[in-house]
């Protein structure tokens, strides 16, 4: 399987937090798995971070990779073919960072792994 992990689920994974689903955990730590992190949670990451909302024990562009490598996440670039599918999606989440990864889960056929009710209400494959 092919498993985008959505912002919250790749924070919960590194740092331990109890939030985490066992079954996510499962699917992240099965090595016939291929895990990703979108640079596009980077990205939010990274804006939470400047904006106060996001302490991180270092700064995101050193924590973040740092983790990623760590944990075997692959990094999953942003590509303009990600983003025929926006046009497309309904306007159910305005949140432009979970639409970006909706929109790479249907262009790349994969799994989100996330516990956002509204990313599973859209017509794509979630954990």
């Amino acid at each position: 399987m092919r498993l985008l992990l959505d912002t919250h689920v790749f924070l919960w994974f590194i740092t331990g937090d109890s939030r985490l689903p066992e079954p996510f955990k499962e699917a992240i730590l099965d090595t016939e798995n291929e895990v990703l992190l979108s640079v596009a949670s980077f990205w939010e990451i990274v804006v939470k971070n400047q904006l106060g909302k996001l302490p991180l024990p270092e700064s995101p562009g050193t924590y973040i990779p740092k983790e990623r490598e760590l944990h075997q996440i692959l990094s999953l670039p942003i590509l303009e073919s990600d983003f025929v599918q926006l046009s497309s999606l309904p306007l159910i989440h305005r949140d432009p960072f979970d639409r970006i990864l909706i929109c790479q889960a249907i262009a790349n056929e994969m799994t989100i792994a996330t516990v956002d009710p509204i990313i599973k209400s859209y017509d794509v494959v979630c954990l």
